[in-house]
């Protein structure tokens, strides 16, 4: 990393990553313990939970893009001697390991006897890990092309985003297990049983790109007041043509799939992201140093991801609250439970970095 991208962190960019991950893991807890009883699409404050639980993924997938092609560019090496690509390639590797190992069917690691056809169904199932790490690839893959053919990477990246977000609809009407094994069926889509198939939450990842890059190319551009302003326009526009493209749904077809296939919620989300961006780095502007805490959250997404899923859902070695809690709490039993479990998430990356500082500190 260069000395001014050291000494110029990115303050919105450290906020957006902290409140992705921690809205993340309140979303995942209130959706296990909420009793069915509270859960009403006429109450405003449920709507908007629910709302802003569907926003949780593009927010914490074109997060995660931005950064990484941040980084990426911020070192001026060509793609194969730039050492991200290495980093890339390992974080790619990791992520795709953990995503199956969260979801493992045995706790013996090598007998397979025992398995169910809905274990196996669960274990092939594609989750955000998986996703976040192919989109990291599939990042890769947009860098080195641009780079190849010297391209623009805006065009790159945005042609990469809209070929994912495009066969979103195609891809969703066909029965890829008829056609794949249903270890790679389920990257296509969600008919397999998997949250996250690559068409088309890969186009987020990619999406977050265009900002990563643009960011790395103009170091300070963060600091002017415009740029905060031309984000939101854009997620503005982003919003508008949803909207008018579901009017034009509606005008067409009779009706509207906008909450489900429609490829107009697709684009309405990334303006909402896009706009929470520019909310977000207009309050960062006042803010010369923010607590650290954010940061640390911010850099441990990783860890706290597999840490709560862990607790929640549990996994081949542990039984997680689901099992004994599964939807069975009110209100406030909710909301009390998902402060704890932000509260210790947040202790956890606290006390681990004490600890390595600590042991640094001894070493030397």
């Amino acid at each position: 990393m260069t000395q001014t991208s050291k000494k110029h962190r990115i303050i919105f960019i450290d906020l957006m990553r902290a409140f992705a991950v921690l809205q993340m893991v309140q979303g995942h807890t209130v959706d296990v313990l909420l009793s069915n009883n509270y859960r009403d699409m006429n109450s405003t404050i449920f709507t908007f939970w629910f709302f802003m639980r569907g926003m949780t993924a593009p927010i914490f997938l074109f997060t995660a893009g931005t950064v990484f092609t941040y980084l990426f560019r911020l070192v001026d090496e060509p793609f194969l001697t730039n050492p991200r690509t290495k980093k890339g390639v390992k974080r790619f590797l990791l992520l795709i390991f953990l995503g199956y190992l969260l979801r493992y069917p045995t706790p013996t690691l090598v007998n397979f006897s025992n398995i169910t056809p809905e274990e196996w169904k669960t274990f092939f199932a594609v989750d955000v890990l998986h996703l976040i790490g192919f989109g990291i690839f599939f990042l890769m893959g947009c860098i080195y092309i641009a780079e190849k053919f010297k391209l623009n990477d805006y065009v790159v990246f945005s042609v990469g985003a809209l070929l994912f977000f495009g066969l979103y609809q195609p891809f969703a009407a066909i029965n890829w297990l008829k056609y794949l094994p249903e270890a790679f069926a389920g990257y296509f889509y969600t008919g397999s049983g998997s949250n996250f198939p690559l068409f088309p939450w890969a186009g987020y990842v990619i999406a977050g790109g265009v900002l990563g890059s643009y960011l790395a190319k103009h170091p300070m551009v963060f600091k002017s007041i415009k740029f905060s302003y031309r984000l939101a326009i854009v997620g503005l526009l982003f919003v508008l043509a949803a909207l008018v493209g579901n009017e034009l749904e509606i005008a067409i077809y009779g009706h509207t799939n906008f909450w489900t296939t429609s490829p107009n919620l697709i684009f309405y989300r990334l303006g909402i992201v896009l706009f929470l961006n520019s909310i977000v780095s207009i309050i960062a502007l006042k803010v010369e140093n923010i607590p650290r805490i954010f940061i640390l959250v911010g850099r441990n997404t990783l860890l706290i991801y597999v840490v709560h899923i862990t607790i929640l859902y549990g996994s081949a070695w542990n039984p997680g609250l689901i099992t004994i809690l599964d939807k069975s709490l009110n209100v406030w039993s909710t909301i009390g439970t998902a402060l704890l479990m932000l509260t210790a998430m947040t202790l956890m990356v606290v006390i681990i970095h004490k600890f390595k500082i600590q042991n640094k500190q001894i070493e030397t």
